[in-house]
């Protein structure tokens, strides 16, 4: 392959077609059905799968025997499916999304989550990153090739729009494209971090998350502060206990130890090169407030942290009055909602045992109760990269970034890699993405790093003419 062809290539595209197009993609407030409960009446999901659609088929029309379809099942989201073919005997599957979170505050002035912004080498707005750039940067990757006429396995490129409501949807469309997909020797995925921008990483394993309502009710009604303090135990103080049951509130370590694993020693190798690597830029990326500090001062205990322990976040937290209509009283009762993120290889029932921490014996006898979320996210560790997968991957970084990959695990949770490790045990898989620091997704001022995304592109790539030599 001609590296620099490659380069040019890539460059061109996407600051001709790609960039354009995600500008007009970030304008669609296409939120994830848990967003959005009218997505279908709203139209807008439509609308992202059309814009994305549109161009795909502009794309592959010059390829014999390409295809694209947006396949739809009753009631449910919608999935773009395209196939490239290509030769052996073992296709490639790229994924990627198009749904995205919700809104989110604090946007900076200039900047909101649909309003497409580019500021030096940033494409601010929401999805752009997360996970938008997907199927652009695939095809880009695969039309790269044609380009130099370099042969390819068949790829399939697969796209969903509910993963940021945790793919309930996904598992009946593999089910119903699986003579199409087939059984693919490796999978691509677009939809992960990186931790600087200098070189590529590999995402080496995921995180499950389990989702819960927690009440807390002691009054049928708000009574007088005045008369019932005291007297009234306070649903908040109530509540407190009872979280810190499950998370010591001093050091943030989950306390119940079925929600614990051990670590397996090359997982805590690679955090040890990763914070080698990071340094400080581990928690530097974060917009602490005042004189906050990160709960580590080890760069690979933080990234241990954030991959493979326990760790609980509130995330919506209703009963309590903003404090300007905040008056006298006592209140009935207190609800949160509860992110407890889960150690990659945890296999025991996570909800089960958070319900039992949360509700037994509740204090003062008040009525507590527990709302589980529909859909728990199960974790993810990668199997090892087979030798000539790991040597393309370092030919690609190289080419691509000019340094060796790195690499991580990550905090968050993609279920579609868990489902398709247990459908497929031996498919080896390259997991990566361009949400780097300060990138923010689904907070305020979510941005692609536009060069980023160029080079990951090249590298995907030289990863799929590398995967036809090995198949």
């Amino acid at each position: 392959m001609d590296a620099q062809r490659l380069k040019r290539f890539v460059g061109q595209i996407w600051d001709d077609a790609v960039v354009p197009s995600l500008v007009e993609y970030i304008r669609i407030p296409n939120k994830s059905p848990s967003f959005d409960r009218d997505w279908v009446a709203h139209g807008y999901m439509d609308s992202a799968a059309a814009l994305m659609e549109n161009w795909a088929r502009k794309r592959i029309e010059a390829i014999p025997g390409a295809a694209l379809e947006v396949v739809r099942l009753e009631n449910r989201t919608p999935v773009i499916f395209i196939e490239i073919p290509g030769e052996g005997d073992e296709p490639v599957l790229l994924y990627g999304h198009l749904d995205k979170q919700p809104e989110f505050t604090g946007w900076a002035e200039g900047l909101g989550p649909w309003t497409p912004v580019i500021r030096g080498e940033n494409l601010y707005g929401r999805g752009g990153a997360d996970d938008g750039y997907a199927i652009y940067g695939a095809l880009s990757a695969i039309l790269a090739l044609h380009d130099q006429k370099i042969p390819h396995s068949r790829c399939v490129v697969l796209i969903e729009a509910c993963e940021e409501s945790g793919s309930y949807d996904l598992p009946h469309y593999v089910d119903h494209l699986a003579a199409r997909i087939g059984k693919p020797g490796l999978v691509v995925c677009l939809d992960s971090g990186c931790g600087d921008y200098e070189r590529l990483w590999l995402t080496t394993s995921l995180r499950g998350l389990a989702n819960a309502k927690l009440t807390v009710r002691v009054l049928t009604e708000g009574v007088h502060s005045g008369d019932a303090s005291g007297i009234v135990p306070s649903s908040f103080r109530i509540l407190r206990q009872l979280l810190s049951r499950l998370e010591d509130e001093r050091s943030g370590e989950i306390l119940a130890r079925g929600f614990h694993v051990e670590i397996p020693s090359a997982r805590a190798a690679q955090a040890r090169a990763a914070g080698a690597i990071l340094k400080s830029a581990v928690y530097d990326k974060f917009p602490f407030a005042g004189g906050t500090r990160p709960m580590a001062t080890d760069p690979a205990e933080l990234i241990l942290n954030r991959t493979w322990r326990p760790q609980l976040a509130i995330i919506g937290i209703e009963g309590l009055p903003a404090p300007q209509n905040a008056g006298n009283v006592l209140l009935p009762s207190t609800t949160v909602q509860i992110s407890l993120r889960l150690p990659p290889t945890l296999t025991s029932d996570a909800m089960a045992l958070l319900k039992k921490v949360l509700t037994h014996n509740p204090p003062d006898g008040a009525e507590v109760t527990f709302e589980a979320s529909p859909f728990i996210s199960p974790g993810w560790n990668a199997p090892e990269l087979a030798p000539w997968l790991k040597r393309t991957v370092n030919q690609a970084a190289m080419a691509a970034f000019g340094c060796e990959p790195a690499y991580m695990g990550e905090g968050g949770s993609i279920p579609f890699m868990g489902m398709l490790g247990e459908k497929f045990p031996q498919t080896q898989f390259v997991i990566t993405g361009v949400l780097g620091p300060h990138s923010n997704a689904h907070g305020p001022n979510e941005f692609l790093h536009i060069p980023t995304g160029k080079r990951v592109t090249e590298a995907i790539a030289h990863v799929l003419a590398g995967h036809l030599g090995h198949a």
